[in-house]
């Protein structure tokens, strides 16, 4: 079955209103010494009851068996099929800060960290130093010149930043220098297409000149990853016939948004800030899909923190009355791939999926929760196919054939 359906000819425009809340590494695992996820573990009486009171299941976001990253997990939430539409992280992180990328430019998203005195690395977020040190930091490194073209350091937040690559090729892509746990050296980049030698090379310049340029700093060393130019992605707007607005705090999710051609609200920097803009455009009616994004319990799943997670699932339990309070049409809760702390990052794990309409019949789930809600009406399904039924909830379908 094609995981990408082209429903542009099915989709049609109307009245109702869609809100996607995904909550960033919303599934979790048994805690070894519980037997309980952190959702099944978490106080959350409101997302309960959106869950009694929804179509429930689990989604998969890239294919049984394969750990996603964070934007693969989100295309395939937006419906596009990420084995299809690889979008670099780097890029998105370089959208969502405002940054203009030249056709010729490769943009790469990095991480500050700490590295012991044989460069193995310690921590590859350094710690989540401060957005100020960042900014510090990111200026000493956009004071390196290499030996072929020109590289320009943008702070983001916290421990990230981005790379762009000026003049390295249209369609060029290498391979990350991250190597996505602590223990190992920073890796060494490869080409990935072809022309893309120069590419590998100067990306490994880069980061030789930046641990020069770190030592004896508060974070000795970078990471890169999602090294990749700039590729369009077809609009969501016209593939569903809907308004869409994206309401982010990170930039990254706001990068991607503005590359499926969703309006990109501003948000502020916090979940508070989030709901003010959603409340604010509900009210103004120029939109009819809302995206929403909330970070913290991926955060402190990476982290390893079980109890963190969990605060943060409480938290976002605490919001749910006001977003159910506008009336939403459909309400769609979602997560782009899960994040156990007792693995402290990605997985596999399917992830929670409720939807919520006037016109669903609830499945009763007892709670929102991986096992309560994988007995639900909607199966195990490809992520790919939540806009599918979003739109059907919202009566936004043409029917199929004569």
């Amino acid at each position: 079955m094609n995981s990408e359906l082209d429903i542009s000819g099915l989709a049609r425009e109307g009245d109702s209103r869609i809100v996607l809340l995904v909550i960033d590494g919303l599934g979790g695992h048994p805690h070894p010494e519980t037997g309980r996820s952190e959702l099944e573990t978490a106080h959350l009486p409101n997302l309960d009851a959106i869950a009694a009171e929804s179509a429930c299941g689990l989604t998969v976001p890239i294919a049984p068996g394969i750990t996603p990253g964070s934007g693969p997990g989100h295309l395939a939430l937006f419906g596009y099929d990420p084995l299809v539409y690889q979008v670099g992280r780097g890029v998105m992180e370089a959208l969502g800060i405002g940054l203009e990328l030249a056709e010729d430019d490769v943009a790469a998203r990095g991480n500050f960290c700490t590295v012991d005195d044989d460069g193995v690395l310690l921590d590859r977020r350094a710690g989540r130093i401060t957005s100020e040190l960042n900014a510090e930091l990111s200026e000493l490194l956009n004071e390196i010149s290499l030996s072929q073209g020109r590289v320009s350091v943008h702070s983001v937040r916290g421990h990230r930043f981005v790379a762009v690559f000026h003049g390295a090729g249209a369609g060029l892509r290498a391979t990350d220098t991250d190597p996505g746990i602590a223990g190992l050296p920073p890796g060494r980049s490869l080409p990935l297409t072809k022309d893309a030698e120069w590419l590998a090379a100067t990306v490994n310049e880069f980061t030789d000149l930046a641990q020069q340029a770190l030592r004896g700093r508060e974070a000795q060393a970078v990471v890169l990853r999602g090294i990749a130019g700039r590729d369009p992605l077809p609009s969501f707007g016209d593939r569903y016939r809907l308004r869409p607005a994206a309401i982010a705090a990170y930039p990254m999710y706001r990068g991607l948004a503005n590359l499926a051609g969703m309006d990109v609200l501003d948000a502020g920097d916090d979940f508070e800030g989030e709901i003010r803009a959603l409340r604010t455009a509900f009210e103004a009616g120029g939109h009819d899909f809302f995206f929403l994004h909330y970070k913290p319990a991926d955060s402190a799943g990476e982290d390893g923190d079980f109890e963190a997670k969990i605060e943060a699932l409480q938290e976002i339990d605490r919001w749910i009355p006001q977003i159910v309070s506008l009336s939403p049409d459909v309400l769609v809760v979602a997560g782009d791939h899960s994040t156990p702390a007792v693995l402290a990052g990605h997985s596999w794990h399917p992830v929670p999926l409720a939807i919520r309409s006037a016109d669903t019949r609830g499945d009763g789930a007892a709670a929102f929760a991986e096992r309560a809600m994988s007995r639900g009406s909607l199966g195990r399904v490809p992520a790919t196919s939540v806009m599918t039924l979003a739109l059907a909830h919202a009566g936004r379908l043409r029917r199929f054939g004569p």
